[in-house]
């Protein structure tokens, strides 16, 4: 554990306050982008989470989203029961987060902020979270994730 970056050891040591233990791996060729991580790790993009930071109403929220689909603005803020979501600058993101855009993890983040989980994650029983850095990436069952992140399943991808 301690050759991993600060940043990832932030996001395992967030992970065991819960009772799981995560098992990080680094990917140095990087994980940035969804296509990324799955060509990195072996998988299928949909089994990629994208941690999507965006401001609904006056906050900070976090959208759990498959690596396949597009978020949608009015759907997350419905679920938020706000009038309206954009995308987070950068310093939002770090500011409400802790971490980077791009490595951002569903939890561990520095204050509370509210999480979304899309349901089309449930297509698989395994998916890939980011551990904090673009490189970082961790498995997990999508039903522990959004408990582990505290987070709310909602409808949030684009209508396709």
């Amino acid at each position: 554990m301690s050759d991993l970056p600060a940043a990832a050891r932030r996001v395992m040591a967030a992970a065991a306050r819960q009772g799981l233990l995560l098992d990080v791996r680094v990917f140095p060729e990087g994980t940035r982008t969804a296509a990324d991580a799955a060509a990195a790790i072996g998988c299928e993009v949909s089994a990629i989470v994208k941690s999507l930071v965006f401001v609904a109403g006056d906050g900070p929220v976090v959208a759990l989203v498959p690596g396949d689909r597009r978020l949608d603005p009015a759907r997350l803020a419905a679920a938020a029961g706000t009038a309206g979501a954009r995308r987070a600058t950068l310093d939002e993101v770090r500011s409400a987060t802790g971490f980077a855009a791009g490595g951002t993890p569903p939890f561990g983040h520095d204050t509370p902020v509210p999480v979304y989980a899309d349901g089309a994650l449930r297509r698989h029983a395994e998916v890939w979270a980011a551990a904090g850095t673009p490189t970082t990436v961790f498995p997990i069952s999508p039903d522990r994730l959004a408990e582990a992140a505290g987070a709310v399943w909602a409808d949030l991808s684009a209508a396709e």
